[in-house]
């Protein structure tokens, strides 16, 4: 009786509600932790702790190390409190600021800095080279290692800083009236959820958003915005260029003067966007397949509805990019042959070097992560944003509250950061099948992701490919995108630019200070390594957009009459940049 009962019990709804009650305290845990799993970190701990205790070796050689620093701050405390000019023991980081006012050389806060970095370069040296040790968890004891202490940086505490305590001297104090009536406001602002301050400035389809087009086709997930020629001809193939839903799409059409989308369409070709849905819990069970038909495909329709007969130049940005490449691979196994050439902004297809976001990328991780998206539908602006400001706390955390709290100062707004601030949500199913087969598995690059049943290759793809990295990505390092070359069969033309995630693809003519590379790569060319390829491609100067756009019109035909707006069954429903763009 009770072997029947056992077997009633595991065919009924038993297990499925014990599965949800962990869930349900899971997620529960999650909330407390921001997304973290405090058993993915304790045994990433362990695992490193535990190694060093079994390695005598490497005490004694960060023993070692501990005396070396010890007796060169010593000495240099000396010298240098006699010496102004006497040079430092040690230097920051490429990219850390923290420490490079005039200032911080006065005494003693030069001897604190310096105690500090050389404090971090031990931690460093310690959380690295332990035998044993797995790397994924090295790699984040290490994080959690500098992520404590840059908390614990002179930088930001105002008894230790030079510049906070120049500033209130010159304010009589007030800078700290200041950064509080700052800080009240955020967490105001925070509490009922309204944008940044500044940021109410840049309205889409105001001052941001405005090339002028129309919204020709709507369904559950995206609205597609087809934009008015600005020449009295145009390419005879179309561009449709499908932007992450992680962010909105307008980060390809900011202001007028760095729109892409503008600069295409000055140039000469008919542009097509998505614009994509911010989702709600009840969106929760939106997949990553739903993305692909409703997004991509529903959108291609629509562009073949409009240009009849013209095959189509699809480019595709960070998670849209990833996207795209399987539409494409998809496309290409069941002979549809209506792309002509496909582009990749800081798109991954191989997850296998994907960065510092691999730090929250394990099973106990995603655990973790997937509980708190099933428990509320989705996940967050805001508890995604945490993942991304952690990876450059420096940058994005401390700098900025010790600018804006202890110095009192609000950094001007811009169009970019207004709109890295109008984030949007991921759906619950979605996003676990990105981060579990794509960014834990692989299975794209290993052959395994499947559409329609079966796996799909980027090695079908056929179209040339032009795909750009930027230098300073952390989102999708540009080695990690350079992967491409590998995992396809055709030509490709690769750019790394300069600049970030963001910052890189939003690179104008005529931005100062900028540069890039680019090679083609022929089929049948000797494959070159990343480093290979960087010896072997010098910079050129200025923005990589003059040479994407030439590499498109030789591509896409003469040009041709101008294309009418919308077609049969896609009517026009209103202006750019439609309503998705707008809802929060």
């Amino acid at each position: 009786m009770a072997f029947h009962d056992e077997e009633d019990f595991e065919r009924g709804s038993g297990p499925e509600a014990l599965r949800a009650v962990d869930r349900a305290a899971a997620a529960l845990a999650a909330r407390t932790t921001s997304g973290l799993s405090p058993a993915a970190l304790t045994l990433a701990c362990l695992d490193w702790w535990m190694h060093l205790a079994a390695a005598p070796g490497k005490q004694a050689e960060l023993a070692l190390k501990a005396w070396r620093k010890a007796a060169r701050l010593g000495a240099y405390a000396v010298a240098s409190s006699f010496d102004r000019s006497f040079p430092n023991c040690i230097e920051p980081l490429p990219g850390d600021e923290r420490f490079s006012a005039p200032v911080w050389q006065d005494w003693p806060y030069r001897f604190w800095y310096q105690a500090f970095l050389l404090n971090q370069q031990w931690w460093h040296n310690a959380t690295h080279g332990v035998p044993g040790t797995a790397p994924h968890n090295e790699a984040v004891v290490a994080f959690a290692a500098r992520q404590l202490l840059d908390m614990a940086s002179p930088s930001n505490f105002p008894l230790t800083n030079p510049e906070v305590i120049r500033r209130a001297r010159e304010t009589l104090g007030m800078n700290f009236v200041a950064g509080a009536r700052n800080a009240l406001e955020d967490m105001a602002r925070k509490a009922t959820g309204r944008p940044p301050a500044g940021a109410e400035a840049f309205e889409p389809g105001r001052n941001v958003a405005v090339t002028d087009g129309e919204v020709i086709f709507r369904n559950h997930l995206i609205e597609l915005i087809q934009y008015r020629a600005a020449t009295d001809a145009v390419a005879a193939e179309p561009i449709l260029i499908v932007p992450a839903w992680i962010m909105k799409y307008y980060i390809l059409d900011l202001s007028p003067q760095n729109s892409l989308v503008r600069y295409l369409v000055s140039k000469g070709h008919t542009v097509f966007c998505i614009s994509w849905r911010n989702v709600v819990a009840e969106d929760r069970d939106l997949g990553f397949e739903d993305y692909r038909t409703q997004g991509v495909m529903a959108a291609l329709d629509a562009v073949n509805a409009v240009v009849p007969g013209a095959k189509v130049h699809a480019a595709g940005y960070c998670l849209g990019g990833t996207l795209l490449a399987i539409a494409a691979a998809a496309m290409a196994r069941a002979g549809d042959a209506r792309l002509a050439s496909v582009t990749l902004f800081a798109a991954q297809t191989d997850f296998s070097e994907p960065g510092e976001l691999q730090l929250f990328v394990d099973p106990g991780e995603l655990y973790t992560l997937e509980s708190m998206m099933w428990d509320q539908g989705y996940l967050s602006a805001g508890q995604m944003a945490g993942a991304f400001e952690m990876l450059r706390s420096n940058d994005l955390v401390w700098s900025r509250l010790v600018h804006e709290y202890l110095m009192g100062e609000r950094a001007p707004m811009n169009d970019l950061m207004a709109w890295n601030a109008d984030a949007t949500r991921m759906p619950y199913r979605m996003h676990s099948q990105y981060l579990r087969q794509l960014f834990l598995d692989n299975d794209l690059a290993a052959g395994r992701y499947r559409v329609d049943g079966r796996p799909v290759s980027l090695l079908d793809i056929r179209v040339p490919l032009f795909v750009v990295g930027t230098e300073r990505d952390h989102v999708a390092p540009w080695r990690s995108v350079y992967k491409i070359h590998q995992l396809t069969d055709t030509d490709v033309t690769f750019v790394l630019a300069s600049g970030g995630h963001n910052a890189g693809i939003v690179s104008e003519p005529g931005h100062k200070h900028r540069h890039y590379r680019i090679r083609e790569a022929k089929l049948g060319d000797l494959h070159l390594g990343p480093d290979q390829w960087m010896e072997a491609t010098p910079p050129e100067d200025g923005s990589w957009w003059p040479a994407w756009e030439s590499w498109l019109a030789a591509r896409s035909g003469p040009p041709g009459p101008l294309p009418r707006i919308g077609a049969v069954g896609y009517p026009v429903l209103g202006p750019a940049p439609g309503t998705y763009v707008k809802q929060r």
